[in-house]
Formats: C-alpha cells, structure tokens, sequence
C-alpha cells in the first residue's frame, strides 16, 4: 500500500471512533508517558497543539506548561517556526481553523530535549507516515531531540513505506503504552 491508500485507510478508521473515545485513549497514553524517565527529566518538550482527529494534547500541555518549557510548531512557509507556548492566551486560530502559538520564538533549537511528535500511522522499527508536506522531517533534521512518535494504537501498521529524507522516532507510543523503541526491543501483536 502506498502513502497516499493509507492516509486514506486510516481517515476512515479514524471515523469510527467518537470524540470521547480518542480523549480517553490519548489521556491514557499521556498517563503512561508522564511515567518515561525522559519525560520526567526534560525541561524543554516539543509538542503539538492538536487537531481532533490527532492524540489530544490539550489538557497534557496545560497540566505541564507550569513545570516545563513547552514549545509549539507554527507553519510558516515550507517550515516549522518553534515558540513557547505561554498559556491559552498565546494561541491564535489561524485562517485554516488551526490553533497556532504566537508566543516568543526558539532562538536556540538545541534546547529542545524531547520531542512529541504526531503521526497518521507508524510501525514497529519508529517510521513515521505523517500528513505528505514533509514539515516534520524537515523540522526532526534541525533538531538533536530525542523524538517520541505518538498515535491511536488502530494506526500502528507492519510497514510503512519511507523515502531517504523520512526521519525515524527513537519511541513510539500508544494508549497501551511504549510499542517500539531503538533502546530495547517491544513487541507484541498488531
């Protein structure tokens, strides 16, 4: 299946599950994230603010904004511009209907530790199928992050087709918990 065919597959899997089911799951994912020796030690987090049909961050980043420097991506361009989110009030609805951050911009990408980063579908060797602009390879590739891909488990797959320029994540994570990652080897049915 090519990249197109299974953006295509996982929109109309990701249709038959409710509102309330993808916040539950994605509240259960981030429970079991917040345990991650990583997460707990980082103090500058690249997030996401999300979209509704993404794992929800919302209420992550509120919990956490308090203790640690979350950061933002914005689209400007071809690219991912990065600023510190500083509260509801630093978002502004972009014309697309897509909640942006308009606080201070990241002068020093090296400062970014963690990065939580969204996907269409992954699989089990941290291949990352993402929305086809290529914003977030591009973006992987100027940072020195350590990087975390997070998604529904229904959109892990055995294969994703990748090209050279696609980055890879170190982890990847489900409301189940940790399902692959370059540290030690986590499997377990699809």
């Amino acid at each position: 299946m090519d990249k197109r065919e299974l953006r295509k597959q996982i929109a109309q899997e990701k249709r038959k599950y409710s509102a309330f089911q993808k916040a539950e799951w994605s509240s259960s994912l981030f429970q079991k994230l917040e345990d991650h020796p990583l997460f707990l030690q980082t103090k500058t987090i690249l997030l996401y603010h999300s979209l509704p049909d993404e794992v929800q961050t919302h209420a992550f980043i509120e919990r956490w904004h308090p203790y640690k420097h979350i950061i933002l991506p914005l689209v400007k361009g071809d690219e991912l511009e990065f600023r510190y989110y500083e509260g509801k009030d630093s978002l502004q609805t972009s014309s697309f209907g897509i909640e942006e951050p308009t606080g201070r911009q990241v002068e020093n990408l090296d400062e970014i530790e963690l990065s939580i980063v969204p996907g269409v579908a992954f699989d089990r060797t941290g291949n990352r199928l993402g929305r086809g602009k290529g914003y977030y390879d591009r973006a992987l590739s100027r940072l020195h992050s350590y990087n975390i891909g997070i998604c529904f488990h229904f959109q892990l797959y055995p294969h994703i087709p990748t090209e050279p320029t696609d980055r890879p994540m170190h982890e990847v994570w489900t409301e189940q918990g940790c399902v692959y990652s370059t540290e030690h080897n986590v499997h377990d049915d699809l």
